[in-house]
């Protein structure tokens, strides 16, 4: 994949030499492996508390409602059972089929001859770009065009709406969103200081080539996460409340947290605080919209913080 020069961070502000020396310091003492391995565990202690206050009558009212389903009939397992194996297939599907190395093998070849006919196409300038649109793709189907349908068709009698599409006092939970980014922004500002931060993203490394080429990158990448918390946090525990009532959004993030595996260290383990809450807050306002908001409102700050920090913010519009 192609990838852009690793340039020394110098900010748009002049620090003083001794705070620039004090950074310097911080940032070695984060990167030292025993301080980063470690790091994760103090800071998930720390917030869940606070995680716990603010959720706990959702939980509650999940796991009531998970017993009143259930009944005197016990634990249904058939519920379980299929949302767990189709999870576990779509994931399997999606690293197998849904990258790169599947698109330069049966793609690639067949885009390069189309081009002969279409030279629109411009192999040669966006093939990356057509590379991820191949992984939105496969995320599209894996994450929505594959367990709805087959959900629906499992369990006729539920309601898919019920799957965190329903829209209905979502402006009433709007500060949550806020609240949310009070949280969030300051931990992703922290991760934002670490090398492997600065290099990994955008994924899409010629985002930086003009403001066209960022723009339409943004714009795959948020369908992507769209479909994401649709999958996660609308059908998994959709799927699964009432069987494990609040348990539900702890078996969904389990998963969650390693599809970020190969992502920077700190933040595969905020995947985790992330399932959580964004599952929690999914099943509080009934749907993935604020979730969907606070997911890609980070992700283009991400994508933005890492051009910035490596002076590689685009240029031009067009290119």
């Amino acid at each position: 994949m192609l990838g852009l020069p690793v340039r020394h961070f110098v900010g748009p502000v002049h620090l003083p030499t001794t705070h620039l020396a004090t950074l310097s310091w911080f940032d070695s003492f984060l990167g030292y492996p025993p301080v980063k391995a470690l790091l994760p565990i103090p800071i998930i202690a720390a917030i869940a508390p606070g995680i716990w206050w603010f959720f706990r009558h959702t939980w509650r009212e999940l796991d009531a409602e998970a017993e009143k389903e259930r009944g005197t009939g016990g634990l249904d397992y058939r519920r379980p059972a299929a949302c767990l194996v189709i999870v576990a297939m779509v994931l399997t599907l999606q690293e197998y089929y849904g990258g790169r190395s599947f698109y330069d093998v049966w793609f690639r070849p067949w885009l390069s001859e189309l081009e002969v006919h279409h030279p629109r196409l411009q192999m040669a300038k966006y093939d990356e770009f057509y590379s991820y649109c191949w992984w939105v793709l496969a995320r599209v189907t894996g994450y929505v065009l594959i367990p709805f349908p087959l959900w629906k068709l499992l369990f006729p009698k539920d309601s898919l709406l019920d799957m965190g599409l329903r829209g209905r006092g979502f402006f009433k939970h709007i500060w949550i969103y806020g609240l949310c980014l009070a949280v969030v922004i300051p931990a992703m500002l922290l991760v934002a200081r670490q090398p492997d931060f600065g290099n990994y993203y955008p994924f899409y490394k010629l985002a930086s080539r003009s403001w066209f080429d960022f723009a339409i990158w943004e714009a795959i990448y948020w369908l992507q996460f769209f479909c994401l918390e649709l999958f996660f946090r609308g059908w998994i525990v959709g799927a699964l409340r009432k069987s494990f009532g609040a348990g539900a959004i702890f078996v969904m993030a389990a998963p969650y947290c390693m599809i970020h595996y190969g992502k920077p260290y700190l933040e595969a383990h905020g995947a985790i605080v992330a399932g959580v809450v964004l599952g929690s807050l999914a099943m509080r306002t009934r749907s993935i919209y604020s979730g969907f908001l606070v997911h890609v409102t980070v992700a283009f700050s991400m994508d933005f913080l890492a051009l910035w920090h490596r002076d590689a913010l685009p240029k031009v519009f067009w290119n």
